[in-house]
């Protein structure tokens, strides 16, 4: 039995990957602020302390813990929101980042994971985007997340720590935030529809995006550390490597809702790509390939979980 530390736990992803964690048989702290989050998403016998993970306190009362591995998923995932708050957005996406790596770094912890994002790569022409592409983040969430994967980098060079970064491309499935209408484009136009029976798309319909499934999001986690060697650094896509517009999105959830929905294309939003799908090769060669959730059956049953 091993301890871990799963930062964001009443979220999204942070919750399933702890979840998974503790089915293993393993035990688990987390800390989260609750801004996005859900206390009743935490799972079972998780220890919790509620507050930021940059807080000096809080990260002095990990210290009394030993951990086999930091899974840093917690943070503003929003590059709206980033621009409504910039330093608040660089305090729990980097200085967090940078303050976890120094617990682990004098704890003895040498796995530390980290929940980048695609938005670390701005617009490009060179589609399907691979790691290789130089970074052109145009929100301040993208800056931050990308300043956190070289914290992970030199962590890995200097003090021999292995760490990996994650770059999340369009997170999707049941257990999304319906409250939180500035993040997770699939999760904002379905609760749009179930509470408003209207759909507002901020932007084209020709804007197109990579959505992957919840279920191999997390099993990318908990494959990760698996593979992971001292002083390696890692970073890669967690995608699917399919291009789907957002127009063809908002059909498809349409017709799972089997009710009228009517639709507005209006607006923009600050520091939005307009198209992005990755490459998935190097996740593939160093976590290994397996059968990823199909576009349509996540979206079938994301809406059947929220029915």
């Amino acid at each position: 039995m091993n301890l871990y530390l799963v930062t964001g736990a009443a979220g999204f992803i942070g919750a399933q990957v702890a979840k998974k964690l503790i089915n293993k048989g393993n035990k688990v702290v987390t800390v989260d602020n609750l801004s996005t989050g859900s206390k009743e998403n935490l799972p079972r016998d998780i220890r919790f302390y509620e507050g930021d993970c940059q807080d000096q306190e809080i990260i002095n009362q990990l210290k009394a813990y030993q951990f086999e591995a930091i899974y840093h998923i917690a943070g503003q995932s929003s590059g709206e929101i980033s621009f409504e708050n910039p330093v608040y957005d660089l305090q729990t996406n980097a200085q967090s980042t940078l303050q976890l790596l120094d617990l682990a770094r004098h704890t003895g912890c040498k796995k530390f994971i980290y929940a980048s994002t695609m938005s670390v790569y701005g617009d490009t022409e060179n589609l399907p985007v691979t790691e290789n592409l130089k970074p052109n983040p145009k929100s301040f969430y993208g800056i931050g997340k990308l300043a956190s994967e070289h914290y992970l980098k030199i962590y890995a060079d200097q003090f021999g720590m292995s760490t990996s970064a994650l770059r999340l491309f369009n997170v999707f499935g049941p257990g999304q935030n319906f409250t939180n209408m500035k993040q997770g484009m699939v999760s904002i136009f379905l609760a749009q529809a179930f509470q408003n029976g209207h759909i507002h798309i901020k932007g084209s319909a020709d804007r197109f995006r990579d959505f992957i499934y919840i279920d191999d999001v997390v099993h990318a986690f908990l494959k990760t550390e698996d593979i992971m060697k001292p002083g390696e650094y890692h970073n890669f896509n967690v995608c699917s490597g399919i291009k789907t517009k957002v127009g063809e999105l908002v059909n498809i959830l349409i017709n799972h809702l089997e009710k009228d929905i009517s639709t507005q294309f209006e607006g923009s939003t600050p520091g939005d790509q307009f198209g992005i799908y990755g490459n998935p090769e190097r996740m593939h060669k160093i976590i290994g390939n397996w059968k990823k959730t199909d576009f349509r059956d996540g979206i079938k049953a994301f809406v059947e979980s929220v029915k």
